[in-house]
This record gives C-alpha cells, sequence and structure tokens, in this order.
C-alpha cells in the first residue's frame, strides 16, 4: 500500500480558509470586565472553574446534552405509573461539575463573598452549557423564599446546600443532596399567577392536599417544588417533595415536557397535582411575598445567563475573524468587520459589569437599589442577547448558520431569559410597582448614577431624562423606563470601572446616537476593544 501525502490532482477536499475549533481557550483570559469585578471583590479561585468551562470536553458534552434531550417515562413495563425524567450522561456531567463549584445553593452556606463568587462562576460554567443552569438556578433560589418556613428551612436547606449531585427518585432523608425547582404558572394565567386555581385543602396533620394542573414546571426531575395554590387564607405557597418520608412517590403527574425552542437538554414539564401532599411556607394567603423571593434570584440568573450567552458568542465571532480570511484580507482587520466586532465587545462588557454589579447588590443586601435595578436589567440584558447572539452568528457567514458551528444552539437559547421569571411588559411594570410602593427605591438608584455624572455630556443628558421618567412613570412608558435606566446604570459602571475608552465609546453608540444596528456607529479604536476580548 503507498501512503499518499498530498491529496491527488482531482480532489476537491482540500480543507483551508477555516477557523480551527475554540476549545480549549479560557473564557476568563479574555475577559476584562469579569477580571475587573473579581479584582474588585478579591475573588481569584475561579481559574480552573473558567478553564473546565472552555475545554474540548465541557463544550462536547454540551452539544451531547442538547443532541440528546431528555424523555418522559410516564409507566414501565407492567403498567405502574412511574413518571421519570431519563437524561443522557453528559447532563449528569454538568450538573455534578456545577454542584462540585457551587453554583447551586452552597452560597447560602457559606461566608462573605459566596453569592458573587458564585454569579461569576454561574457566568463562566453557562457558557459550556446553559439550559442545565436552569435546576442549578433553581435550587439557588429556592433557599431565600423556603426561610419564610424556619423548622422546613432546617430540614432541607443542608442538603439543598450540600456539596454533591444525587440525581434519583428517593425520599429526601436518604439522598445526600437535594434539587429544587418551581412550579407555579398555569394556562389560564400564565404571569398573573393569581389567577391560579390549584387548591390546597388543610389535613389534621398540618399539611395539605394539593389539586392542579400547573403548565410550566421548571426541572420537574428535581426532588422538590415550591408551589403556588389557593388555600382557604388565599394564595400561599407550598413546598412539595417529589417522594414522601415512607418512600412513596407523592402524587405528582408528569403530563408531557415541552418541546420548546432552544433550551433542549434542559426538562420543562406540564404536571398535575392529584392530591399531592405539600407543606405551607409562611403564611396562608402569603404566597406572592414568599415566591418573590425565589423569582428574584432567578431573575439575577436571566441577566447573568443572558450575558454568558452573549459572552460566549462573542467569544465565537472574535476566534472565527481571527482565523478567516476574505477579499484578500484576515476577517479582523477589515474596519467594518472591527466595528460591528468592537460594537458586540461594548455589548458584554456592559452585560457583564451591570450583571457582577447586581450580584454584589445581593451579597450587601442593597434591596433598595435591587428593587429597581433588576428587573430593569433583566428586561434590557435579556432582550440584547437575541440581537448580539444573531450578530455574532452572522459573523461566521454561512458557516454560523450549520448546527455544527454550535451558533444555533446559542441563538435559540438567547431568546428564553427575557421570557422566564417574567416577560418584558411584567418587568418593566415591576419598575412602577416599586416606585409607587417603595419611593426611597428611586434615591437609591440614584445615588448610584450621581456617581458618574459629570464623565459626559451624553450621560449627563441621559440622567436627567431618565430622573424624569421616574417622577412621572406611565405604564405605556414603562418599557423605555426599563431600557433608560439600564444603559444609564450600565454607563456609570462604565465609567468607574472600565477603561475610559470602553465607556466613551458605550455613550456614543447606545445614548449618543439614533443607530441600533451593530457595527452602524463608528468606534473609535474598534481594534483594541476587538483585541482585548479575543480568545487566544
Amino acid at each position: 500500500m503507498t501512503l499518499i501525502d498530498e491529496p491527488p490532482a482531482f480532489s476537491t477536499h482540500r480543507v483551508v480558509n477555516q477557523a480551527p475549533p475554540l476549545d480549549g481557550f479560557d473564557p476568563l483570559a479574555c475577559d476584562p470586565a469579569l477580571r475587573s469585578a473579581l479584582d474588585r471583590h478579591g475573588i481569584d479561585d475561579l481559574a480552573a472553574l473558567a478553564l473546565q468551562a472552555g475545554s474540548a470536553e465541557a463544550r462536547e458534552h454540551g452539544r451531547l446534552a442538547n443532541e440528546h434531550p431528555p424523555r418522559l417515562r410516564t409507566h414501565d413495563r407492567y403498567g405502574h405509573r412511574i413518571d421519570e425524567v431519563e437524561f443522557h450522561p453528559s447532563w449528569h456531567w454538568l450538573m455534578a461539575r456545577a454542584v462540585d463549584h457551587g453554583l447551586h445553593a452552597a452560597p447560602w452556606a457559606l461566608g462573605p463573598g459566596a453569592h458573587l463568587r458564585r454569579a461569576a462562576g454561574f457566568y463562566l460554567w453557562s457558557q459550556a452549557e446553559a439550559g442545565h443552569g436552569c435546576p442549578i438556578s433553581m435550587t439557588y433560589s429556592a433557599v431565600p423564599a423556603l426561610r419564610y418556613a424556619p423548622a422546613l428551612a432546617g430540614q432541607y436547606e443542608p442538603k439543598l446546600t450540600a456539596g454533591s449531585y444525587d440525581f434519583g427518585l428517593r425520599a429526601p432523608a436518604e439522598k445526600s443532596a437535594l434539587l429544587a425547582g418551581m412550579s407555579m404558572t398555569e394556562k389560564q394565567g400564565g404571569s398573573d399567577v393569581r389567577a391560579n386555581t390549584t387548591t390546597a385543602e388543610p389535613l389534621a396533620d398540618g399539611t395539605y392536599r394539593i389539586v392542579g394542573h400547573k403548565w410550566f414546571t421548571s426541572a420537574p426531575m428535581n426532588d422538590l417544588f415550591l408551589t403556588l395554590a389557593q388555600a382557604p387564607g388565599g394564595l400561599s405557597c407550598f413546598l412539595v417533595p417529589r417522594v414522601l418520608p415512607d418512600g412513596s412517590r407523592n402524587e405528582i403527574r408528569i403530563q408531557r415536557l415541552k418541546d420548546k425552542l432552544g433550551n433542549k437538554s434542559n426538562a420543562s414539564a406540564e404536571i398535575e397535582y392529584a392530591g399531592a401532599l405539600g407543606h405551607l411556607v409562611g403564611e396562608e394567603g402569603r404566597g406572592v411575598r414568599c415566591i418573590i423571593e425565589m423569582v428574584s434570584m432567578t431573575r439575577l440568573d436571566c441577566v447573568l445567563g443572558s450575558a454568558a450567552n452573549i459572552r460566549i458568542a462573542l467569544s465565537e465571532a472574535a476566534h472565527h475573524v481571527r482565523h478567516r480570511s476574505a477579499f484578500g484580507h484576515r476577517l479582523a482587520d477589515l474596519p467594518l468587520m472591527q466595528n460591528v466586532l468592537a460594537d458586540l465587545a461594548l455589548e458584554s462588557e456592559a452585560a457583564t459589569t451591570l450583571a457582577m454589579r447586581l450580584a454584589a447588590a445581593v451579597e450587601a443586601g442593597e434591596r433598595d437599589l435591587l428593587r429597581l435595578a433588576l428587573p430593569a436589567a433583566k428586561f434590557y440584558v435579556c432582550k440584547r442577547a437575541p440581537a448580539a447572539v444573531a450578530e455574532a452568528l452572522e459573523c461566521l457567514g454561512g458557516n454560523g448558520y450549520v448546527e455544527e458551528s454550535g451558533m444555533p444552539r446559542l441563538y435559540r437559547e438567547a431568546p428564553l431569559s427575557s421570557i422566564w421569571e417574567g416577560s418584558g411588559n411584567v418587568t418593566a411594570l415591576d419598575l412602577l410597582r416599586a416606585l409607587a410602593k417603595q419611593p426611597s427605591t428611586k434615591d437609591a438608584l440614584m445615588s448610584e448614577l450621581d456617581t458618574a455624572c459629570g464623565a459626559d455630556p451624553a450621560y449627563d443628558d441621559a440622567v436627567r431624562r431618565l430622573r424624569g421618567e421616574l417622577d412621572a412613570p406611565a405604564p405605556e412608558r414603562a418599557r423605555a423606563l426599563a431600557e433608560l435606566l439600564a444603559l444609564t446604570f450600565q454607563a456609570s459602571l462604565l465609567f468607574r470601572h472600565a477603561p475610559t475608552a470602553v465607556a466613551a465609546a458605550f455613550v456614543a453608540t447606545r445614548l449618543a446616537t439614533a443607530n441600533h444596528t451593530f457595527g452602524a456607529t463608528p468606534i473609535s479604536g474598534a481594534r483594541a476593544l476587538l483585541d482585548r476580548v479575543t480568545p487566544t
């Protein structure tokens, strides 16, 4: 047999001018916004997590978990109802490492800085695969809600914060660790949870019998669910375990898994409570108060997840243009491509910086600031993700539209966080409710924004306009208010924590122009902005 070093003359399959796979890169090294935030808060132990998130192994597990989505098995071979969800091994690999890194509820059992470190880790690890972040986020978010019932918190919190991944249907007492989910919305109400018709009947032993149909239940394979139901005293919050203490299965029926646009690796279900037993969390009639604690934390993760999606899409695009040539030039050397990528870099840096500031506010207990800034950030950053990811995909041309590139998965994931935990109108109107109920929230926000006043006339003008919106809020302008609040907050953070050129370019492209297409406004120093975010 003759070995042929060169393809024969008639071969058409010489592969040239293609970018190598973005495997084995360090997502922390090419992320100046995250590094700056970590430096400010003295967090320096995320290098191993970052390298694992950018590894070929993690990226392949992310692909496989989405190529082989979960399957529902309602019955066993004999006809017994089992309601089990089966996952590909790659899902379990991703989940185990997320828990190992403390990205679930672990911070609630740790000391100062734990929540901020967890936020940065969640952001980095979500770049490997976003879908499994849902049960991780639900578990993190369940703890503050559960604390409205101290006895239940004492019983379940140690296993929610435990550092092991223990998948499977067993009694909570028999497991080394637990994961939590959320079950709120119904088909007739959606985000209007007060329209829920699920009922909770009190029993003699202090538990409640819950009957109802939930339209969306996050992570139905988890061990515990925080759910809303109508008790005699009004809409209330309940903790519903999948398996009862005696090992029998609670009366929870998984009707079907939702066939979603994206988020394919994660199971989202329609479930029925057929007399399930639950424990009251807090007081009857105060269910929304309890569940809002969980929603607030999951909204933070929506911002972190969207920022992560923007960032990994930017990394893919920047990597591609660094290696691909067209029209006799490397794409990264073409001025217009530089401008597009620089604009995406601004979007990413602003989103990441804002997300980490919100995480720091959670850490510090800045509730007044969060009451306005969190829904505004959730509104704006999550809405920017689809546009940013689409632009990054386009940088790869036709290659980006092909599934093998991984970009279509990022694009399908992008709208998710804008919808879950309150879609655009819901989160924007939350701002108006906060202003009406807690006027102190405005003072907390303006104190933050005023620290950057005088840095740029366009910024100062935007802050004046925002103050006017806050002084006369109107429902029809709620979205405009949320957008302007998020933009000014991002700009103020960049003026304080980013290079002057970054902050100036952000204001020039977001507050001082009517252009809304990425790359439409010339950016001074575009090449330098691109270089600082390109994976190496």
